[in-house]
């Protein structure tokens, strides 16, 4: 199967550029992992967002979306497990 884009919306670039450097490569790794297996063990959708779906990556979670169409994962939102869910805004 061929691969998908990985595309990162500009508040998570900022956010990874932020993050220690061992969550960045646990998060990093997750997110090229995304681009050849969409949806990991782990993997499910977030409720009451759909079509959206959540990943864990150490203590962290990636919120992303697939678009089959296109070929491309677009991951939304990261932070926290503690706290990424308080306020999203997909």
């Amino acid at each position: 199967m061929p691969s998908y884009a990985v595309k990162a919306r500009p508040h998570v670039r900022e956010l990874l550029r932020q993050l220690d450097p061992v969550a960045r490569k646990d998060v990093l790794t997750a997110m090229r992992t995304l681009a050849h297996d969409l949806r990991p063990p782990g993997a499910t959708a977030l409720r009451g967002f759909r079509p959206w779906l959540r990943i864990r990556a150490g203590d962290y979670r990636m919120i992303y979306v697939v678009d089959d169409a296109a070929r491309v994962v677009t991951v939304a939102v990261i932070g926290h497990r503690r706290d990424v869910y308080r306020s999203l805004d997909l």
